[in-house]
């Protein structure tokens, strides 16, 4: 599995998880630790994060971690069959 941080630029951080490796909130926050001192060096403190619902992404361990850094989310909609089927 890939894991991948990009902006309007291009990719802003990218991780390939270890074989057998599950994706859990402990494993995605080291995750997001290297990925907001890779932006560090290239942004400054204002910046925002977009995450789909995954449970990794969503999990308290995860939120906790956010807010701890003062880390912006932006929330992604649910999923819904309108947005996503439509009849042709």
């Amino acid at each position: 599995m890939f894991i991948c941080f990009f902006d309007i630029e291009g990719i802003m951080h990218k991780e390939f998880v270890p074989p057998g490796q599950t994706v859990n909130g402990k494993f995605y926050c080291n995750i997001l630790r290297r990925l907001r001192e890779n932006i560090r060096r290239k942004l400054s403190d204002s910046w925002t994060v977009h995450h789909e619902n995954a449970p990794a992404h969503t999990s308290l361990f995860v939120q906790q971690f956010l807010a701890s850094m003062n880390m912006t989310v932006i929330p992604h909609p649910p999923y819904s069959l309108d947005l996503s089927f439509h009849k042709i």
